[in-house]
């Protein structure tokens, strides 16, 4: 059976899912996109397959517009076919040893789709683990800057509830310590 962890957070919920985000009914899902919005793989080219190609030409439009997103930005589109009414494609940094602005750029990254979808009226938003796929980041210097940054808006009320989709057993456990540790106590 697959993890599942909620946190009550102000008045808010966090929720850890072992999952699949793509199918999940938020206002929006949280894209670990490329610079170029181009899709690829891991969670970025699942939500490019699953939300159909209409997503392609509506992130061509904003690079576009906008040369390329770097990490640390967030700009949103459309859900197209997903069951989520828009995604929210944020860059997450390359890890490269911890020295070059990976930090700032992950905590950027999470802090900048949050303000996409408060900028939309939006309350309820699923993210992925960004950057701690091939991009390399260490779950473990990852987990609780992310954890605190979704617990701040929650916590002020931006958002209603963040859920968390993680892939496998292992990466749900991974991060269900590191809420438990950082967001003070068991899930309920």
């Amino acid at each position: 059976m697959p993890g599942h962890a909620a946190y009550a957070i102000g008045p808010g919920t966090l929720r850890l899912i072992e999952g699949d985000i793509t199918v999940d009914t938020a206002d929006a899902i949280v894209n670990a996109a490329n610079s170029a919005l181009a899709g690829g793989g891991g969670v970025d080219g699942a939500i490019h397959r699953a939300a159909g190609p209409k997503l392609p030409a509506a992130c061509r439009d904003i690079i576009a517009r906008i040369g390329s997103l770097p990490a640390g930005g967030a700009v949103i589109t459309a859900g197209f076919e997903l069951p989520a009414r828009h995604i929210i494609h944020t860059v997450g940094p390359i890890w490269r040893g911890g020295d070059q602005g990976e930090p700032e750029a992950l905590r950027s990254a999470y802090a900048e789709s949050i303000n996409r979808a408060v900028e939309n009226h939006l309350a309820v938003v699923a993210f992925p683990a960004v950057s701690t796929g091939v991009y390399g980041y260490p779950v473990h210097l990852a987990a609780p800057m992310a954890l605190t940054v979704m617990a701040e808006a929650l916590r002020d009320g931006r958002l209603r509830e963040v859920r968390m989709y993680l892939h496998g057993k292992a990466a749900f456990e991974r991060w269900r310590a590191a809420a438990d540790e950082a967001l003070g106590g068991d899930a309920g």
